[in-house]
């Protein structure tokens, strides 16, 4: 384990400063933690073989979910008001959106806003 240096701030505040990789190990640890607790809550399904096979071959996880949850683009793009091109945009990678947009996104498939988003992103 390296070494973590621990100090005071000009303002008061108790800060440490530590190896980027135990840093990224620490949010690697942290979003693992979270997204077992989405499954363990009911909020990620869990996947077959088969699915996640299909999760893995989709070009998106938004693509993926809205399969899963049985939308078309042309349905989940009418329900969060935006045209099926631009839905069809998103999974492919060619748009990004804004946060509002993946809000709304989440909320009508039912799952947490990281799920829909890749990690590459």
């Amino acid at each position: 384990m390296n070494k973590i240096v621990y100090f005071t701030s000009p303002g008061g505040d108790e800060m440490a400063i530590l190896p980027r990789a135990e840093l990224e190990a620490l949010q690697d640890a942290a979003d693992h933690a979270g997204a077992l607790a989405a499954y363990r809550g009911g909020k990620v399904p869990g996947l077959t073989v088969e699915q996640t096979k299909a999760f893995v071959e989709a070009p998106s996880p938004l693509a993926f979910w809205r399969k899963f949850r049985g939308h078309t683009q042309a349905q989940l793009a009418a329900e969060i008001g935006i045209a099926q091109n631009y839905l069809s945009d998103l999974e492919n990678g060619k748009r990004t959106g804004d946060v509002a947009l993946w809000l709304r996104l989440a909320k009508a498939l039912d799952l947490p806003v990281e799920t829909l988003v890749d990690d590459a992103d």
